[in-house]
C-alpha cells in the first residue's frame, strides 16, 4: 500500500473566536448545561466547555467538602493543551463550604493565571454592581447548607431579609423541580419584602428563564446561580454585549472586581 500524502487544510478558531469559557459541573446537576446554554445561545464566537466533578446526589455540607480534593483533576480534563479566558466552578453551595479562594486555588493548579468565577463570587459582583445590601433568598438546601449560605453573605455585609427553601437534599430530585414551582415560592414569600435583591441559589434549578418576568412582577432587581454564573464569565471573559431580554444583570457591567 502506499503512504497518503498529507491533505492540505487550514486553521482557524470560528467556534471560540471571541472567548474560550471552561465550566466545571456537578456529575448530578440536570440543568446548569441547559441554563448557560440558553443565556450563551446569542453571541457569536463565545464558546463553552464543560466537564464533570464527581459529587454525591446527597447535598450536605460533607458531601460538598469533597469535592474539592476532586476539582483540580477535573479541571485538567478542560481541552488539555488549552488555554481558556475564565473557567466557572458551578455549584453555590460548595464554593460557599470549601470558599472561593479554595475553589480558584483547586483550579489554578490545573489551569494556572486563568480567571475564575462561582456562583456565589458571581453574586456578590452582581450584588455590587447593583448595589444591593439587602437580598431575599430562595434555595432547595437543607437548612445545614442553608446556615452556611446566610452566614457566608453576612459576613460580606449583606443582609439576608427573608430566606425560604425547598428542602430538597437530592440533588437529582432538585433538578426537577418545576418553574413554576419556583416562580410561585418567589411571588409569594417576597412580593411584600423591601430588599435590593432576589437570588435563587443553586446551580441545579430551573430559574434563569423566570428572570425578566421575576423583575417585571416584583419590581426588583432579581437573579439566580446560573443566570449570574453566565454573566460573569461573560464579562470576565471581555463580552460586553448587553442582552436586556435576560435580565437587568445583563445589561450591566461589572463594576467592581469580587
Amino acid at each position: 500500500m502506499n503512504k497518503l500524502d498529507a491533505v492540505p487544510f487550514t486553521i482557524k478558531d470560528e467556534i471560540a473566536s471571541r472567548a474560550r469559557m471552561g465550566l466545571i459541573a456537578l456529575a448530578t446537576d440536570h440543568v446548569i448545561e441547559h441554563e448557560l446554554g440558553f443565556l450563551m445561545q446569542d453571541i457569536k464566537g463565545a464558546q463553552l466547555y464543560t466537564t464533570k466533578v464527581p459529587m454525591e446526589s446527597c447535598v450536605t455540607p460533607e458531601t460538598l467538602s469533597a469535592m474539592n480534593s476532586r476539582l483540580t483533576s477535573a479541571a485538567r480534563t478542560l481541552l488539555p493543551g488549552n488555554t481558556f479566558d475564565v473557567v466557572g466552578y458551578g455549584c453555590t453551595s460548595a464554593s460557599v463550604v470549601i470558599g472561593e479562594e479554595e475553589v480558584m486555588h483547586s483550579i489554578h493548579a490545573a489551569c494556572p493565571g486563568v480567571k475564575i468565577t462561582t456562583p456565589i463570587t458571581a453574586c456578590l459582583a452582581a450584588l455590587e454592581t447593583f448595589n444591593a445590601k439587602t437580598i431575599c433568598l430562595l434555595t432547595p438546601y437543607i437548612e445545614d447548607v442553608n446556615v452556611l449560605i446566610r452566614e457566608y453573605f453576612e459576613a460580606r455585609g449583606i443582609d439576608v431579609a427573608v430566606c425560604a427553601t425547598f428542602a430538597e437534599i437530592n440533588d437529582n430530585r432538585a433538578g426537577m423541580i418545576t418553574p413554576e414551582s419556583i416562580r410561585d415560592a418567589v411571588t409569594n414569600i417576597f412580593s411584600a419584602v423591601d430588599a435590593d435583591l432576589i437570588f435563587i441559589s443553586c446551580t441545579s434549578l430551573r430559574a434563569a428563564q423566570l428572570v425578566p418576568e421575576l423583575e417585571s412582577i416584583l419590581m426588583s432587581n432579581v437573579t439566580t446561580s446560573n443566570h449570574a454564573l453566565a454573566w460573569h464569565m461573560l464579562r470576565l471573559a471581555g463580552i460586553d454585549d448587553k442582552m436586556p431580554e435576560k435580565g437587568k444583570l445583563f445589561s450591566s457591567q461589572i463594576k467592581a472586581n469580587i
